[in-house]
This record gives C-alpha cells, structure tokens and sequence, in this order.
C-alpha cells in the first residue's frame, strides 16, 4: 500500500498554523524569517539563535549562534566560526542560505540527562477511526560537539523513562510531562486537521528547557522511526508500525 498521509515541508506554515492558535503560544520558541533586520532583532534579545532551512531534515544546514565577548559565534555541526559583528555574521549566513528560505528561531537551553542535553520526539497517529492517538514518546541525546540531536548527526535514541531516570526533574513531574506531552500531541494533530486534510501521523519535536517547560521546536509530517530499530526491545518500533498499517507505513 502507498503511504498516505499528507506532508507539508515548509517549516514556516506548520509554525503560522501553530501560532494562529492562542493555546499553542506559549509552546512555540519565537521564530522568524532570516533577512538582516530579523537577523539583528533576535540578536539583541537572545543569547542563542538558531538558523535552519525553511525546508530540510536531519538536522542538516543548521547553524547555532551565540553571542560571545567579543561578538557572535557560529556552528554548523562541529565546525564553528567567529565574527566581530552583526554585519559579516549575516553576510556569510545570507550567502550560505543562497536563494533557499531559511528560518531563525529562538534558541532553547536543554534539559541533560546524564549530563547530555536531550529533546523529546512526540508521535501521534490516527486510528482507523480518525482519532488522533499518542503512540510513542522517546528521546534523542546530543552528542557532545554537536548543534542537532538528530540520530543522523550523531544523536542517540533513548526511552523516555531511561532519559528522565537521568535528570534531576522528580518521578511526579515526569509523570505529569507524560500526560502533557500525549495530550500536546494530540491536540497538535487536530490543529492540523483544521489547516489540511489527509494527516495519519506526525513527530513532534519538543524541548524541555532546564526549569521544565515545553517548547514545540518543529512538527514532522513524515517522521522517521528507523532509530527504534536499535532498541532490543522493539515494543514503540512494533506498535507505531502496527497503528501505521492502515495508511501505508511499513518502516
């Protein structure tokens, strides 16, 4: 059978449907689009800016910002450059970005675990009735160096409990992000519906900052399970696909 749920790429359009709504405000880190004046105006309030395609996955073409003593600091994957002002900065990131769109987005400290920072991966599937369902939460730890924590960036895929059973947040919290991030799912799944028809499945991309809040980073409309694959117990691998059937995934 030929997957069929609808795929939206834009990063762009799936933020404007999230921010169209006033209950997901709060969730989604401010984000706009690269020109030099966005450029300067999140440099002057954040310490950390992200820059990433419009359109792309797997963590590739991201680049991290940081302001530093004596200016800004980028890195893409490992490598970092230095710039002593805003000017040279956006004129080496306009000419990276070329005529791509590229996005540049509020950067969010990461809770650790185990003293790696980490992002959750929220999945959401529709039954064959049509109700959205939370079917798996797991998480993706950072390697040391790297801006992603993409699996293809290096990342490791780790179980949600393994992962919070590291972090200083209490057994009740973890149990209450639980519940949060099954309902965000699902509520995200029907924020998209009211845009577009067609979506069976989509792969949240959550942060949980340091003092426990949530933030969506980005919402995947083809989400990729393959990491599940390296878990010996192959339960959230099996039952995503089994939930998949009906539409067509089949890995």
């Amino acid at each position: 059978m030929k997957y069929k749920s609808r795929i939206v790429s834009s990063k762009w359009k799936k933020t404007q449907w999230l921010l169209e709504d006033s209950y997901f405000r709060k969730y989604v880190p401010r984000t706009l689009r690269f020109n030099q004046k966005n450029l300067s105006a999140m440099l002057e309030d954040y310490s950390i800016v992200f820059f990433k395609p419009t359109i792309g996955s797997g963590g590739e073409n991201i680049i991290r910002i940081r302001k530093t003593a004596k200016g800004y600091l980028s890195q893409m994957k490992a490598a970092k450059t230095s710039y002593a002002s805003k000017t040279h900065l956006y004129r080496d990131l306009n000419r990276f970005a070329g005529s791509k769109s590229y996005l540049l987005q509020k950067g969010i400290r990461l809770a650790k675990s185990n003293g790696n920072p980490f992002d959750i991966r929220v999945m959401v599937q529709k039954t064959r009735q049509g109700e959205w369902v939370s079917t798996a939460l797991f998480t993706k730890i950072g390697k040391s160096g790297k801006v992603a924590t993409n699996y293809n960036q290096g990342g490791t895929v780790r179980t949600f409990s393994n992962t919070m059973n590291g972090t200083d947040f209490s057994p009740a919290f973890t149990q209450q992000l639980e519940s949060k991030l099954k309902r965000l799912g699902v509520a995200v799944g029907k924020n998209f519906d009211r845009h577009h028809k067609g979506f069976q499945e989509l792969g949240l991309d959550v942060a949980l900052d340091p003092k426990g809040k949530v933030w969506i980073l980005e919402v995947n409309t083809r989400p990729q399970i393959y990491p599940l694959k390296a878990f010996k117990n192959k339960h959230l691998y099996d039952k995503i696909l089994s939930y998949g059937k009906h539409y067509g995934r089949t890995k």
